[in-house]
C-alpha cells in the first residue's frame, strides 16, 4: 500500500473546538497528530469558556476564539474539528457547517440517530466535505489486515469471532466520566468502543447482512474510584453480543463486556478456507488507543506465526505506536489531508456515520425485541 499523498505547498488551517490547557483528548491526541501531519497546521481553538480558550491559546500558541461561531468565521481556518462530548456535537457542528467550513467530528456524530440525520442533511445542503472520527479503520494494522483478507490470505472467509473489553464500563468510574453511565448522554459502551470496533470489522470483512443481538446491565451500581461509599447508577449495557452474517455470508460472533478481564481483553479471529488470522490488542475494544499484533497461518503451516505490519502502512513515523494517543489519530489526519488535497474519500463522512447510527439502532432493536434482523 502506498503512503498517503499530502499536499504540502500550503497547509490547511485547522481549528479545534474543545482544546483545553488542562489536557484531554484534543490536547493529547489531536494536537500532536496535526503537528506531525504535513499539509495541516493548527491555527485556532475554542474551549469551554473564554478564559479557558485564552489559557489554551497561550499554551498552544494559536489564536483563541470565544465560541465556535467565531472560530468557524476565521478566514485562517479551513477545517473545524469537534473534539468534545457527544451530547454537545449538534450545537457545535451546526455553526461550522453554516459557515461553509469542512468539519471533522469525533464519533458518535450525534446523540442518537435523529441528531446524526439532521447534521448529515445540513452537510449535504451546505456542500462541504465532512469527516468522522472512526479512527480504528485508519490504524496501520487494521489496513494491513484488510489487505490480507482481500488478497486471499485466509481464502474465502468462513467465520469470525471477536471478544473485547469495554474498559470504562466496569465496576468503577472516575470524576468527570459519570456521563458514560447515562443512557441519555449517548456515550455508552455500545455507541463508543463497540461501534468503533464493529465499524473496523465491517471495514475488513464487509457489512453485516443480518444480526441478532443481546444486551444486559450486569453491574447497575458503580463506585467512584476506590470509594465504596459513592455509588452511581449505570443505565447503559455493560454486556453486548452481536452475531450475524457479514460479507458474503460469513458467520460473525462478537462480545463486548464492561471493565477489564484478567484473561483476554481483545482477541479477534478470522477463519477461512485456506488460513487463519488472529489479532491481539492491549487496549480492549479501543483499537485506536492500543497496539495490535497480527498472527497468521495458511496452507501447510502447522501453527500461527507473527504478521508484522509492513512499514509501508506507517504514514506518520514520528509518533510511537505504543503509548501515544496521537498515533492512530495522526493516521486519520493524514488520510483527511490526502482526501482534501486529492479529492479522494478514504475517511468516513457524515453519511457513513448516519449508517452506523442506524446499525446501532438495529442492535438495540434486536436486543429489545429478541429477534433477528435483516439489514
Amino acid at each position: 500500500m502506498e503512503r498517503v499523498d499530502v499536499r504540502t505547498d500550503r497547509p490547511f488551517g485547522v481549528g479545534i473546538v474543545g482544546l483545553s490547557a488542562r489536557g484531554g483528548w484534543a490536547a493529547t491526541a489531536h494536537v500532536p497528530a496535526i503537528e506531525n501531519v504535513p499539509g495541516l497546521e493548527l491555527r485556532a481553538l475554542t474551549a469551554s469558556s473564554p478564559a479557558s480558550a485564552a489559557q489554551a491559546g497561550e499554551k498552544f500558541a494559536v489564536r483563541p476564539h470565544t465560541d465556535v461561531s467565531a472560530l468557524a468565521q476565521d478566514p485562517e481556518v479551513d477545517l473545524v474539528v469537534i473534539a468534545v462530548k457527544v451530547s454537545t456535537h449538534k450545537r457545535l457542528v451546526e455553526p461550522a457547517l453554516s459557515a461553509g467550513k469542512m468539519v471533522f467530528c469525533e464519533w458518535p456524530l450525534g446523540n442518537g440517530t435523529a441528531e446524526a440525520r439532521g447534521l448529515t442533511e445540513q452537510a449535504a445542503s451546505s456542500g462541504v466535505r465532512t469527516f468522522v472520527g472512526l479512527q480504528a479503520r485508519a490504524t496501520p494494522a487494521i489496513r494491513y489486515l484488510r489487505d490480507l483478507v482481500a488478497d486471499g490470505y485466509v481464502g474465502r472467509v468462513l467465520s469470525t469471532t471477536l471478544t473485547a473489553s469495554g474498559i470504562s464500563w466496569g465496576d468503577q468510574t472516575l470524576p468527570g466520566k459519570t456521563y458514560l453511565l447515562d443512557r441519555n448522554e449517548g456515550a455508552s459502551m455500545l455507541t463508543i468502543p463497540a461501534a468503533h470496533t464493529l465499524d473496523a470489522l465491517q471495514f475488513v470483512l464487509g457489512d453485516f447482512e443480518s444480526i441478532q443481538a443481546t444486551t444486559a446491565i450486569r453491574r447497575r451500581q458503580v463506585r467512584m474510584g476506590n470509594n465504596p461509599g459513592e455509588l452511581h447508577t449505570k443505565t447503559v449495557a455493560d454486556q453486548v453480543v452481536v452475531q450475524g452474517l457479514v460479507g458474503d455470508g460469513a458467520v460473525a460472533v462478537t462480545h463486548f463486556r464492561g471493565g477489564r478481564s484478567r484473561g483476554t481483553n481483545f482477541r479477534w479471529e478470522i477463519n477461512g478456507t485456506d488460513g487463519d488470522i488472529v489479532i491481539h490488542g492491549d487496549a480492549g475494544a479501543f483499537l485506536e488507543y492500543g497496539q495490535l499484533h497480527l498472527f497468521g497461518a495458511r496452507g501447510e503451516m502447522p501453527e500461527l506465526a507473527p504478521l508484522p505490519t509492513p512499514s509501508s502502512y506507517i504514514d506518520v513515523a514520528a509518533l510511537p505506536e505504543h503509548g501515544s494517543d496521537a498515533f492512530t489519530v495522526a493516521h486519520a489526519y493524514a488520510q483527511i489531508a490526502g482526501d482534501i488535497a486529492n479529492g479522494t474519500s478514504l475517511v468516513p463522512d457524515f453519511a457513513h456515520a448516519l449508517r452506523l447510527h442506524h446499525f446501532i439502532d438495529s442492535i438495540e432493536g434486536s436486543a429489545e425485541r429478541g429477534v433477528r434482523l435483516s439489514l
